[in-house]
């Protein structure tokens, strides 16, 4: 894609899933990548991955819903490669399901610290650094739960609901820096979140597989396509979007 090779990328939740494959399409594209997770031996992993195939990545160890954290893992990233380029806010957790009623407040606290909290630190932290640069792009995960409702996940759908408000307001904020910020929203994609949150329960999985109309799961991949679309120059006129990526799962 047009505008990535020679650049720099940070992603966090690398370690896997989504910001794992976003990783590896930004090395593709020929940009140096800072990865970054609490799951510190999965994420060196993938830094090996890329070296593997002659990409250029290092690996930080962070907690986004941690402000010292974050702070921290813009300025190392910048130390490393010297700028920064683009973001995806990635990392989050689903958290435990429970009715609202039911809900601890540490609960909902955790998934909103990570989930919208740590996009919030992403964006506060990555902006200043990227108007240095003279532009860049950011892209941060929501999910289609940010466009519907769900029982007994309140915390996550509210959580995906703020993100694509950061999304828009930074938007905003930006656009005469030269700095784009957008949104994926994925659909029922194959990750190791997935097989949490459904296990071995066949008859869950199906359902789940269900609520897809093109009839699968999508891949890790697709996403990170999106992505890195959304960093490129080929989307130099998009910023503000929510762009879906989910198999058709919000158009009934």
């Amino acid at each position: 894609m047009k505008g990535i090779s020679g650049k720099v990328a940070l992603v966090t939740g690398a370690a896997s899933g989504i910001g794992r494959s976003t990783a590896i399409r930004f090395a593709e594209e020929g940009a140096k990548v800072a990865l970054s997770d609490v799951q510190v031996d999965a994420g060196q992993q993938v830094v090996r991955e890329i070296e593997a195939e002659g990409g250029e990545a290092v690996f930080f160890e962070a907690d986004v819903s941690k402000e010292a954290d974050v702070a921290g893992l813009v300025e190392r990233t910048v130390e490393e490669f010297g700028g920064l380029d683009f973001a995806h806010n990635n990392a989050g957790i689903e958290g435990t399901q429970s009715s609202i009623a039911e809900m601890s407040i540490e609960d909902f606290q955790r998934v909103i610290d990570i989930n919208l909290t740590g996009v919030f630190l992403g964006l506060k932290y990555e902006i200043p650094r990227l108007v240095e640069q003279g532009g860049g792009a950011i892209v941060n995960t929501s999910s289609v739960a940010g466009m519907t409702g769900g029982a007994n996940l309140s915390h996550y759908y509210a959580a995906k609901h703020g993100v694509i408000g950061l999304t828009r307001s930074a938007a905003l904020e930006v656009a005469s820096e030269n700095i784009r910020v957008n949104a994926v929203l994925p659909g029922v994609i194959e990750t190791p979140m997935i097989e949490r949150f459904v296990g071995d329960d066949e008859e869950a999985k199906e359902g789940l597989l269900a609520t897809e109309p093109i009839g699968r799961f999508g891949t890790p991949e697709e996403v990170a396509g999106a992505v890195v679309y959304l960093c490129s120059d080929d989307a130099s006129y998009v910023t503000g979007h929510p762009m879906v990526v989910d198999g058709g799962y919000v158009v009934p």
